[in-house]
């Protein structure tokens, strides 16, 4: 990781079936500075049945006449495709991530040595699955898209039971309408989630835009996931509601300089401002001619700049006390 947020660029299905198209996604993720790219491991015969509709924004991909079954039966990622985005991305120097959509999937994402897994949105009732993926002790990132606080704590539960525990669990605020209208994004349960449940906490973003992933990590997210293409006129499900190459690359350096801004929570002068406090801060200085013996009043000392003379802070010290030399009006006062 090159911060402390783990940022997943997420490539889904926006391969969109073609190994080459996945290799040139890879490339992107890499440039722009993602610590992960993510895909999608599934299969179709084991995800929906034959007759399972389409979810409305996949709908607007360019194939309304195809099934959801048909569609996803074309972004099948296999095997050796798989081994070889793995190897890819290793020449890249880029995690290679995958979502495990059943148990058999999981199990193969297992077998080539990924380190983490994902939980989708849509398994997070899905008990055979949480038992499964949380058998693995593995650290977990699990999705809440259409989730309430207490679903999310059941899932938990399950997981903890199943010998994941809570601390190497990363639970991700998500909505799961793509787009999802900025009304409806609700960042704030986010923190609740954190504060409620006692684990950290991201985001995953279906906005346009990159407004919303670089404000949850100023709220707290320590692992952004936003989907990304290579063309968003691009045929399929999901083009439309990612980034294009370049908008990722502006959110990733976005979230950087958020991470440096947060700083620590000290409140102290930084070094860029340090040299500032003697020219903006003032001095009580002399605001006429004042004698050796004369006492200091209000009416012969003021406030000025600059601030390398006695604070304003000790003006109730210095008022009553005695000029012990001359000083000339403006000139910084001593005691």
């Amino acid at each position: 990781m090159s911060g402390s947020t783990l940022i997943i660029a997420e490539a889904g299905v926006n391969h969109n079936g073609n190994l080459d198209q996945a290799k040139r996604l890879i490339v992107v993720a890499a440039r722009a500075g993602a610590d992960l790219v993510k895909f999608q491991t599934f299969n179709a015969d084991r995800l929906v049945t034959l007759e399972a509709r389409k979810a409305a924004y996949q709908l607007q991909g360019g194939q309304s006449d195809v099934t959801q079954y048909q569609m996803l039966k074309n972004l099948e990622l296999s095997r050796v495709m798989h081994e070889k985005l793995i190897d890819f991305c290793k020449e890249a120097e880029i995690e290679f991530f995958s979502t495990g959509f059943d148990v058999e999937s999981n199990n193969m994402l297992h077998q080539l040595g990924l380190r983490r897994f994902k939980i989708p949105s849509g398994e997070i009732t899905n008990l055979p699955y949480l038992r499964h993926i949380g058998g693995f002790g593995s650290p977990l990132i699990l999705s809440t898209g259409m989730a309430n606080m207490k679903e999310i704590e059941d899932a938990l539960a399950v997981l903890e039971e199943a010998g994941t525990p809570r601390s190497r669990v990363t639970v991700l605020h998500c909505n799961t309408q793509y787009p999802t209208p900025i009304q409806d994004v609700n960042l704030l349960a986010m923190v609740s989630i954190r504060d409620t449940l006692g684990v950290q906490v991201g985001y995953s973003d279906h906005t346009l835009g990159i407004e919303v992933p670089v404000a949850a990590v100023a709220l707290g997210a320590t692992v952004i996931e936003k989907h990304f293409t290579l063309d968003r006129s691009l045929p399929g499900p999901d083009h439309q509601a990612s980034l294009e190459p370049e908008e990722l690359s502006q959110m990733v350096t976005a979230i950087r300089n958020i991470e440096s801004a947060l700083g620590v929570s000290e409140k102290h002068p930084s070094p860029s401002e340090s040299a500032n406090l003697a020219v903006v801060r003032k001095s009580i200085v002399a605001l006429q001619g004042i004698k050796n013996g004369e006492k200091f009043t209000d009416i012969n000392v003021t406030v000025k700049r600059p601030g390398t003379g006695i604070s304003p802070m000790e003006w109730d010290e210095v008022i009553g006390s005695t000029a012990k030399r001359d000083f000339e009006p403006d000139e910084l006062i001593e005691l």
